[in-house]
């Protein structure tokens, strides 16, 4: 029996939690990038996997009521975005349905109270972004971006709507800078960080500048109010151009009176704007009280930790990455905390339950892992070292569905409470905050 030819044109009936439509022919699935439920729409296979296709859409015939023109013009090239179609209201309530039935479908589990979704600015959050660089020899030109969508290719833009202006109106400039360079087809990338008064690019440089590339960068940033600083090599190897630059750069959490001084390539949180509304749904979460002891899991550079001390509370942040362990020490003694925060270095992805009860006992732990979660660290919760009180903050659904379901059926903790943040408006990232109480039952 011959099978039936793909047609091309469909109507999307659903959506996957990439924010992709989702079509059916036949018994077959076909994800179609750009399209809403609803719409009709001509379309184009790329990729086939058994009976999944993988598509771009070529037209929408008939759109939803809910598309909405793109805020940016390289939308649908550029990779860095994935919902910019959607009205930021549908690209809300698609994450929340999309967390949702992950909790369920992989964890088996829910909360007993879901939170209502936090959003905030949907352009110009972004303050941290790796952009790649790549010289063209058939365009004479360096390109500066992200890569396109399903390619390996570089996108020729000369403005990104979700970094700040400052910043996505020197794109252009920048290429032109860049190609003027001695060593053009040596700076594979850009690192940039800013908080929110500064603004670091940091190129990584595979050769070593030249005075007249030194002189040109130097004009540059004058003239634009940022600071080019270089990396040779590893982290370690991060410094300003000149050397007459300020070295260090600080970001301040006014709602706390706190200040963390940190290095441009180190992890911070990309959106200030939800993180500021983020700690303070952890401190609510975990109600810190005087002299009271609270871990801090994957600490990073204290983004939680010193808050919480700011309470009086006495609190241990754990962090495997030796360097931000020793900023996040500096953080603390330069905000007279260093008697309520230490900070120490454990690999959290090889502990078992001696390492984690030689730690000591806290009645409240706050976990914030990256992507692959924390099974390790909630395996090993025991009798002698189980607190009575956990804050999950999660960037993945998944691993904290299925880390849900080891603490809910196995560790005695019933999941109180969850909710979702948008921290990164018109893609699918969902980032998420989760509580965990001792089941008295």
């Amino acid at each position: 029996m011959t099978t039936p030819l793909i047609k091309d044109e469909a109507i999307i009936t659903a959506l996957d939690h990439e924010g992709r439509g989702i079509a059916y022919q036949d018994e077959r699935t076909i994800f179609i990038d750009n399209a809403l439920i609803g719409e009709k729409v001509r379309f184009k296979i790329f990729k086939k996997k058994k009976k999944l296709f993988f598509a771009k859409s070529l037209e929408i015939i008939n759109p939803s009521p809910k598309r909405e023109e793109p805020i940016c013009e390289f939308f649908g090239m550029c990779g860095g975005c994935s919902m910019q179609h959607f009205d930021i209201s549908s690209q809300l309530a698609h994450k929340q349905r999309a967390f949702e039935q992950t909790l369920q479908h992989v964890g088996k589990v829910f909360p007993d109270q879901v939170l209502s979704p936090v959003s905030g600015p949907t352009s110009e959050y972004r303050h941290k972004a790796r952009f790649r660089v790549k010289y063209v020899e058939k365009k004479q030109k360096v390109l500066i971006g992200f890569n396109e969508k399903l390619s390996h290719f570089l996108t020729d833009m000369d403005s990104c709507k979700v970094i700040p202006l400052k910043i996505s109106s020197l794109l252009s400039p920048m290429q032109a800078l860049f190609t003027s360079l001695s060593i053009r087809d040596q700076i594979p990338q850009i690192e940039y960080a800013s908080n929110q008064e500064r603004h670091i690019l940091v190129l990584r440089i595979l050769e070593a500048l030249s005075e007249n590339d030194i002189n040109l960068l130097k004009d540059f940033q004058e003239k634009k109010g940022i600071e080019f600083w270089t990396q040779t090599k590893g982290y370690e190897s991060v410094k300003p151009l000149l050397s007459s630059m300020q070295k260090s750069i600080v970001y301040k959490n006014k709602e706390f009176n706190l200040s963390f001084e940190f290095k441009p390539t180190s992890f911070t949180q990309i959106n200030p704007f939800i993180n500021a509304v983020l700690i303070r749904r952890v401190m609510n979460f975990l109600n810190p009280k005087p002299t009271e002891v609270i871990f801090d899991f994957f600490c990073g550079l204290g983004n939680f930790t010193l808050p919480i001390a700011s309470y009086g509370s006495n609190v241990v942040g754990f962090e495997s990455d030796e360097a931000l362990v020793e900023s996040a020490n500096i953080n603390a003694e330069k905000n007279k905390l260093q008697k309520l925060a230490e900070f120490k270095r454990v690999d959290l992805f090889k502990v078992d339950d001696q390492a984690i009860t030689s730690l000591g006992r806290a009645s409240k732990w706050l976990i914030d892992p990256p992507r692959d979660g924390a099974l390790n660290l909630i395996n090993s919760i025991s009798e002698e070292n189980k607190p009575n009180l956990i804050c999950y903050v999660s960037c993945n659904p998944a691993t904290l569905a299925r880390d849900a379901h080891v603490l809910t059926n196995e560790k005695g903790y019933k999941f109180a409470k969850a909710g979702i943040l948008n921290m990164f408006p018109h893609t699918s990232h969902v980032e998420s905050i989760a509580l965990f109480e001792i089941n008295e039952q």
